[in-house]
């Protein structure tokens, strides 16, 4: 018997793509380029909670499952199928690195929707600093254009880490090395 292909849309549509290959990776949505749709009532807070029509998306499942075909393009976030590309917003970066642990002389960060993320080359931590404020607003890199911002309690683990490098605080991972801010700015 020949099954006719899933033609749900909307949230539905990117629920049956992210789901199509379990236990395969991610879905390869580098290689996906459909038509824009428009845009879907989902928020990915500043506190990393997703929220879809005023509402937290409550299952830790389903945020896992639409972050793996989250993407980044040139005109903003969007969650992206083989059949459709629809807009939506985040409010700041779309993922929190919530643990770290170090391993074998590399820095592994967890984020809030399950990646595991090894800072190097391939995936730097940076961190900008606000002007005003002197703030820092620390980041590791998790895929593609896609980045998580470092929770607080982990930036503070990074910092207990750090050794000061001509007046700057670093960390050391897989044989690279990480500025984390000058010293006595913010990152004492």
């Amino acid at each position: 018997m020949i099954q006719a292909p899933d033609t749900r849309t909307g949230l539905a549509g990117v629920a049956e793509a992210a789901n199509q290959a379990p236990g395969r990776g991610r879905p390869p949505v580098h290689l996906w380029h459909p038509d824009h749709c428009g845009e879907i009532d989902i928020v990915i807070r500043r506190d990393g909670v997703w929220m879809h029509e005023g509402s937290p998306l409550g299952r830790a499942e389903l945020v896992r499952l639409f972050s793996t075909v989250l993407r980044k393009d040139a005109d903003g976030y969007v969650l992206v199928t083989p059949g459709e590309k629809l807009s939506i917003q985040v409010e700041d970066l779309p993922f929190r690195a919530v643990s770290l642990a170090s391993r074998s002389g590399a820095l592994i960060f967890t984020t809030d929707v399950g990646d595991e993320v090894e800072a190097g080359a391939e995936h730097p931590i940076r961190v900008e600093t606000d002007p005003e404020t002197g703030e820092p607003s620390p980041a590791v890199h998790v895929r593609a254009d896609l980045w998580a911002r470092i929770a607080r309690p982990v930036f503070y683990e990074l910092v207990e880490m750090a050794r000061v490098e001509d007046g700057r605080l670093t960390v050391r991972s897989g044989g690279d090395t990480f500025a984390l801010g000058p010293v006595g700015a913010g990152v004492e």
